[in-house]
């Protein structure tokens, strides 16, 4: 008989699966014996205690280790390969052509890539970056060959995109022209405006080195990277469900007439309460469902008295029962099975449970369940855990089901065999099949993202429908991904790092967990508890008080992982941060990790999530509301041995401002308007190069003002940004056909903010005290609480000049004068009309003059930091910029324990919500430990 397509097809795959494969300079007969070898070269590492220290090294036996992973390419533990990997990928990196230097500036494009991609949607997880967006950072900052490294892979998103940067269609998906011979032209504007195409990297795939403390992210992110495509694990998949369907479809059969049985779709659950007023039992779904219009009421009437109530002040019923999955009485709340979802063909129908219904239920709660399943007790912490699950007295990972879904989803997950399968099964196990999944008057709908809420109604979905829905999704996924060895997958913690060399990454792209938003290793419990390996969370980088785990504890281990980053890190090559905090403090932290790692940030970006593009600039300290993207680079060797030659003199940093500002965009544009690029603002380069010195532990040889004086001498200006010489031809040529500036919003909240705020205002337009009293009144509304509120008046005279009509005008007030008054503009600077117009106003001095008013400033300063020295009791208002003078001077000084006294005066929130405090106070304590 002769074959179908279809049949040939699989014979092809089958064919590819089992012909022979090479590993790591090693020949196979097949997959098979290529897994079977290194699989014993993993038990035997297993068995050495002192692989087992590594640090995060998951909870769990030798056997469920070996089980999950795929080695050499995925291991659920310390991947014990990744050395050879990267030997193996540099020696087969094409040749780069002679003269070949590498230069990337910040990635600073629109990014808006949906979620609605099959591979995005194939596995759920806390937190995701599709990637489509990661490819375009991955095409921009590398070349084909090199290597990517994600310390918080996730779902593998990082090495997808690396794999992908293969694939012409998906490369064209972006927006990009991809030539025949590879190369990937994006379209740019030209100097006339006119729209062109120009080449800016090459098709080719990335290798990528993916790392997660937690197993299940591993676990995803391994079987992504290493698909099945074949058509004989979908043929094989599909049987195993339906076979497991077939011997338990009376669990999910309801009767629909005398002679029909129909078959279940969903159960509506809901949960019981004690009126407050009558003292009756009833449903929450009877008090609050109007059958009329199909809704939800938000208020709670009681059926049996009428009495109208809120959720919140009404009891829960609670009823004891025998619990034959934990072999002891268990007290739960009282539940009520409401309306069942069922179909007959291709028809639906809704129905109450009748006593058939009533019958089945008891027959699958009384079932004696012989399949594995995981009955492990849930952890304690509860801070993100809506209602708390103690007053539900949830408590262990089997009530997390009804007793239906529990024998469903335990049949079946003992039939499933390999990872693909298994991936199906935790694709849905924590979510659409559990009493956290909520149901509406529309239908069932996913439970809450990032929490444990379990809602009073739910929905009792049907585990085989949405098993054969998510193996269509996942061959959906199939279709796309490559069956290629491109990645190289480990489950530790990313502070030690030991298996990767040193400078061996070309590029890093990186998703670190948020702090204080999520507890990743509780919220993954549930699907750990079915893969028996957990995340040994000693490491786990979050903010939780239950968990003993401070701020500054996760300070400290985000910093020891970005170290470890820029240990591995080739000099002069990226690393993007992807992160989101609504709190200030943790974003601060970030970037102060970053900053003590070594790491230099170039650019910052705001993500709007509504249009998943980058769109604004970011100044640092304003609080976060939105997902970020930082552009941080490692300093090259050449900057390295210059800077140390310099020995802590002016060349030092001016070798570094250079380098910096080489490094730095020099233009954006988004939505048709120009931005402003922050980090080209004098203040901020200064910051850079004072954080660029204390990282370094060398004495800052110059002062503010003579560095804003250097800055004007040494570099071209332009709308407030410094530029290269090169760099700001470009730029003026850009600006000439794109319009005007878009000038950045400022908020004052502080005596720094203040005069930023103040700079920006007489700059622009040199005004008297009357006219700048006004404006700068209605700035004063989010003053910090700990911030000594300044007068005005000091303000001014510790920071600007004024025009006492003594001598000639000066040329910022005349600039400003013959520019908005015609009768102005060819009066001579001691012109009678002129002065009489410029007496009173104030102005920004030019750097000649800025050097005496700031060491006036300064003795202020340091005189008020004196004061704080001596004071025994905490300093609830201040002034931060003499916090901040004090800690620069007492750094120079080597004076660590006055850093650290004064430090421990101030509210701990301040500290950790200001940068330059946190950055003299942490090397002051690492110092100390050092000396």
């Amino acid at each position: 008989m002769q074959n179908s397509l279809f049949d040939d097809l699989e014979q092809l795959e089958t064919q590819k699966e089992t012909g022979p494969v090479t590993c790591l300079g090693q020949t196979f007969a097949n997959e098979e014996e290529r897994r079977k070898y290194f699989t014993e070269k993993l038990r035997e590492q297993l068995k050495d205690p002192e692989f087992r220290k590594i640090e995060g090294f998951p909870i769990g036996s030798d056997e469920d280790i070996l089980a999950l992973s795929d080695p050499p390419y995925y291991t659920a533990c310390p991947n014990p390969w990744i050395s050879d990997f990267i030997k193996e990928w540099e020696a087969q990196k094409p040749t780069k052509p002679e003269g070949f230097h590498y230069h990337r500036e910040p990635f600073a494009a629109d990014v808006s890539e949906g979620k609605n991609d099959p591979i995005y949607n194939a596995h759920s997880y806390h937190t995701k970056v599709p990637h489509k967006a990661i490819m375009r950072y991955i095409l921009h900052y590398t070349e084909p060959g090199d290597i990517v490294f994600d310390g918080f892979c996730g779902t593998g998103m990082t090495g997808v995109a690396a794999q992908m940067c293969g694939d012409r269609k998906e490369v064209e998906s972006l927006g990009y022209r991809v030539e025949r011979d590879g190369t990937i032209f994006q379209e740019e504007t030209d100097e006339q405006g006119k729209a062109v195409w120009k080449p800016f990297s090459k098709l080719g795939v990335r290798r990528a080195i993916l790392n997660d403390l937690s197993p299940i992210a591993t676990f995803i992110a391994g079987t992504l990277n290493t698909p099945k495509k074949s058509i004989e694990f979908k043929r094989s998949t599909e049987k195993i469900i339906t076979e497991t369907e077939t011997e338990l479809k009376w669990l999910y059969e309801t009767r629909h007439s005398n002679n029909v049985i129909g078959k279940i779709n969903y159960v509506v659950w809901s949960e019981v309460f004690i009126c407050a007023n009558c003292s009756n039992d009833f449903s929450f779904y009877d008090g609050c469902y109007n059958e009329k219009d199909k809704s939800l009421s938000g208020d709670v009437t009681c059926p049996n008295c009428g009495s109208i109530n809120k959720k919140r002040s009404l009891e829960r019923a609670f009823e004891t029962n025998f619990d034959n999955l934990l072999n002891k009485q268990s007290k739960t709340v009282k539940q009520e099975a409401v309306v069942i979802n069922y179909s007959v063909g291709s028809k639906r129908f809704s129905k109450k449970p009748d006593h058939q219904d009533m019958l089945s239920i008891k027959k699958a709660n009384e079932f004696v369940l012989e399949d594995w399943f995981p009955a492990n007790d849930i952890p304690q912490i509860e801070r993100f855990f809506k209602d708390g699950l103690h007053l539900i007295n949830i408590n262990n990972t089997t009530q997390f089901y009804t007793k239906r879904n529990l024998i469903a989803a335990a049949k079946l997950y003992s039939n499933l065999t390999s990872n693909e399968q298994k991936l199906i099964f935790t694709s849905f196990c924590d979510r659409h099949i559990v009493k956290r999944n909520r149901w509406l008057p529309s239908g069932p709908t996913r439970p809450l993202n990032n929490t444990l809420y379990f809602p009073p109604i739910y929905a009792e979905v049907n585990v085989f429908n949405i098993a054969k829905r998510k193996l269509k999704d996942h061959q959906k996924a199939y279709t796309l991904l490559k069956k290629g060895e491109s990645s190289c997958i480990t489950c530790q913690s990313s502070t030690n790092l030991h298996s990767i060399p040193d400078a061996t990454i070309d590029y890093i792209f990186t998703d670190p967990p948020f702090g204080w938003n999520l507890i990743y290793s509780e919220l993954s419990f549930l699907w750990e508890s079915w893969l028996r390996i957990k995340t040994a969370n000693k490491n786990e980088a979050i903010v939780n008080d239950k968990a003993e785990k401070s701020l500054s504890d996760y300070r400290l281990l985000i910093t020891e992982c970005f170290k470890e980053n820029y240990r591995i890190l080739k000099p002069g090559k990226w690393m993007t941060v992807e992160f989101h905090n609504s709190n200030n403090s943790v974003w601060i932290s970030i970037q102060e990790a970053l900053t003590i790692a070594g790491f230099i940030v170039a650019d910052v970006k705001t993500i709007d999530k509504k249009q998943g593009s980058i769109n604004q600039d970011f100044y640092r300290g304003g609080a976060v509301k939105q997902d970020l993207a930082i552009s941080a680079y490692k300093p090259s060797k050449e900057l390295e041995e210059i800077f140390l030659l310099s020995d802590g003199s002016d060349e030092g940093v001016w070798t570094f401002i250079r380098n910096h500002l080489s490094q730095l965009p020099v233009f954006h544009q988004s939505d048709g308007k120009i931005k402003l690029i922050v980090e080209r603002r004098d203040y901020l380069l200064f910051d850079r190069m004072i954080a660029f010195h204390v990282q370094h532990n060398v004495t800052i040889p110059i002062s503010a003002a003579d560095f804003y004086q250097g800055l004007s001498q040494r570099f071209p200006e332009r709308d407030d940004m410094y530029f290269l010489p090169d760099q700001v031809a470009e730029y003026d040529r850009k600006k000439m056909i794109s319009g005007k500036l878009t000038q950045m919003s400022m908020f004052v909240s502080d005596e720094a903010s203040a005069i930023q705020w103040l700079r920006q205002l007489i700059k622009e337009k040199p005004q008297t005290f009357s006219d700048i009293n006004p404006q700068f009144m209605q700035q004063l509304g989010g003053w910090s609480k700990n911030e000594a509120q300044l007068d005005l008046r000091e303000l001014l005279h510790q920071n600007f000049l004024c025009y006492d009509d003594k001598g000639q005008v000066p040329s910022q007030i005349h600039s400003y004068l013959s520019t908005n008054w015609p009768e102005m503009r060819k009066l001579p600077k001691d012109d009678p009309a002129l002065i009489l117009k410029a007496k009173d106003r104030w102005y920004v001095p030019d750097p000649n003059k800025a050097g005496d008013l700031e060491k006036l400033r300064e003795k202020a300063l340091l005189k008020e930091f004196e004061e704080y020295k001596q004071t025994k009791k905490k300093l609830k208002v201040f002034r931060l910029e003499a916090v901040r003078s004090g800690f620069k001077k007492a750094w120079q000084e080597r004076d660590y324990a006055t850093i650290v006294k004064v430090a421990e005066l101030i509210p701990t929130n301040v500290l950790e919500e200001d940068p330059k405090l946190l950055l003299w106070y942490d090397q002051a304590v690492t110092r100390m430990g050092g000396d």
